[in-house]
């Protein structure tokens, strides 16, 4: 098996839905033409596209990367739900380390309306939804409110984790108050407003006991990734560019998601855990060698679940690691540098290769007022009811 590098990336700033003229196909030329002047290679190079998206139409992907050129290349249209971006990652790197291709470009949009996110039901029959088990836990366990769906479910994954653990609400604010803090120092974070922790408390209530500022917006954006192999590092002399996938590993629901009755198991834990393992497994790295991590922050709660899956503290002492300072500048490890869902925004497809994308800078050097000092070892991870969980390690060649 061969290795897989990450040698450009780009990205859009991240717009709130309906506030800047642009279609689909103009945010992927857009990052797919930084992405790929990030490595100084034309785009008569790339062999493959893999493109994720979810709320455009089928072949949309074509329609996309045809900005960038007609070279006839093949182009794969992946939907994944909010793990889409990192799906479109995963599959550039299995062409790459398979030998199917030397460059492979991964690419990740979404145009999207205003306000909240739907529960996937299309015209509102959760019956024929493809979350339909994981809302079914959700109604069994709390009932079904009026709060958007998404936010209920998390919400109440939220509600568990403090009736269990003593997790409390100004522990879930920390976790905005510091990605908000974060995005400050990011030109393409859709917020770049500071907020203090009563604030956030102070936010209007989504679903208790999230707030408005613990919640990620819906947002029009684009990410890209130009993903090739070790052959085609070497041949363009694009050592001094190049971050090796170093592990990466992708998990669906498994009975551990639903057989406990609880939202927290429903809502993905139990995949991210069984993600990350496999990931550090493929590597030889663990939780200790990560010095920056991107994670799926679409409400504050799951930054904390997540802090569990990855091994950064015991089960049920989130709320504690994130008050303590060391998930932020000074601590242990950075956590969403770019300001996460939360602040940065979340365009479903283009999430993940976002990551990837602040990534990439941040073990370069690249990241200007945000960078993280000596970073060395990157981790992403991104995540989607439905469900999948992607978590990939990243590492300065």
């Amino acid at each position: 098996m061969g290795k897989a590098y990450v040698v450009g990336v780009g990205m859009t700033k991240f717009e709130k839905p309906e506030t800047r003229d642009w279609q689909y196909w103009d945010m992927a030329k857009e990052a797919g033409t930084a992405a790929l002047a990030d490595a100084g290679i034309p785009y008569a190079r790339v062999e493959q596209a893999a493109v994720g998206y979810c709320f455009q139409a089928s072949t949309a992907g074509q329609r996309a990367v045809y900005e960038l050129g007609l070279s006839g290349i093949p182009v794969y249209n992946l939907n994944n739900n909010c793990a889409t971006g990192s799906t479109a990652l995963m599959t550039a790197r299995q062409f790459v380390e398979g030998g199917i291709a030397d460059c492979v470009l991964a690419l990740g949009f979404e145009k999207m309306s205003r306000g909240a996110l739907g529960g996937g039901s299309g015209a509102g029959d959760f019956k024929t939804s493809p979350v339909a088990r994981h809302y079914g836990i959700m109604a069994a366990g709390h009932g079904f409110e009026a709060s958007p769906p998404t936010a209920q479910i998390f919400g109440n994954a939220a509600r568990e984790h403090m009736e269990r653990y003593g997790t409390t609400e100004v522990q879930l604010a920390a976790v905005g108050a510091k990605n908000h803090q974060h995005s400050a120092n990011n030109p393409n974070a859709q917020f770049q407003d500071v907020y203090t922790v009563d604030e956030i408390l102070a936010a209007k209530t989504v679903h208790r006991p999230l707030t408005k500022l613990q919640c990620s917006p819906t947002s029009d954006g684009a990410a890209a990734a130009l993903v090739v192999s070790e052959r085609f590092v070497d041949a363009h002399g694009l050592r001094d560019r190049a971050v090796e996938i170093a592990g990466q590993a992708m998990t669906t629901d498994t009975e551990e998601s639903f057989a406990s009755g609880s939202c927290i198991d429903a809502v993905g834990r139990p995949m991210s855990r069984a993600a990350a393992r496999q990931a550090f497994e493929h590597s030889g790295l663990g939780i200790e060698d990560v010095d920056v991590i991107e994670l799926h922050d679409c409400f504050s709660i799951n930054e904390l679940l997540t802090y569990e899956a990855l091994g950064m503290c015991e089960e049920g002492a989130s709320g504690k690691l994130v008050e303590s300072g060391a998930t932020t500048y000074g601590g242990r490890w950075v956590v969403n540098p770019s300001g996460g869902l939360i602040s940065k925004g979340h365009p479903l497809g283009a999430t993940g290769l976002a990551q990837a994308a602040e990534l990439v800078w941040q073990l370069r050097g690249e990241a200007g007022a945000r960078q993280v000092a000596g970073a060395r070892v990157g981790l992403a991870h991104n995540i989607g009811l439905g469900g999948a969980a992607v978590v990939t390690l990243l590492r300065k060649a």
